[in-house]
C-alpha cells in the first residue's frame, strides 16, 4: 500500500504549470504507478484558462470544486462540481474556469502512447 498526500514532498516537488494556466502536481504517477499514466490534481484561478491541447492519452477531468466551461474537440459544456469529463486520447481540449473562485480539477490518464 502507498498513502500519497498533497502536503508530501513527493507532491510538492512536482507543481508546475499546466498548459499556460493551472498550478498542477502529481499527486501519483510513474514512479510508482504500473497501469495507470498518473493521477494529478490542478488548481484553476478564477478567469484563467487551461490552454487548448492535445495529449497522446485517454483522460478524465473531475471537477471538484468550482466551474467553468470544457471543451473537448467542437463541442464545449458547462461543467460544475461533481462532473466527471471523459476525453479521448488525441481530443483536443481547454477549459476555463467560469466560476467565482478556483476551481481545483483532478486528472487520471491512462498510460502514455507507446
Amino acid at each position: 500500500m502507498l498513502v500519497r498526500n498533497l502536503s508530501d514532498k513527493e507532491v510538492l516537488d512536482t507543481t508546475y504549470i499546466a498548459h499556460g494556466g493551472a498550478i498542477a502536481q502529481m499527486i501519483l504517477d510513474a514512479r510508482v504507478l504500473k497501469e495507470i499514466g498518473f493521477f494529478a490534481i490542478a488548481q484553476l484561478e478564477k478567469g484563467k484558462m487551461i490552454d487548448p491541447h492535445v495529449d497522446p492519452m485517454e483522460e478524465i477531468y473531475f471537477i471538484f470544486m468550482g466551474e467553468g466551461g470544457m471543451t473537448v474537440d467542437n463541442e464545449t459544456k458547462h461543467v460544475k462540481q461533481g462532473d466527471a469529463i471523459w476525453i479521448p486520447k488525441g481530443s483536443r481540449h481547454c477549459l476555463i474556469n467560469t466560476g467565482q473562485g478556483p476551481c481545483i480539477i483532478l486528472v487520471i490518464a491512462s498510460p502514455l502512447a507507446q
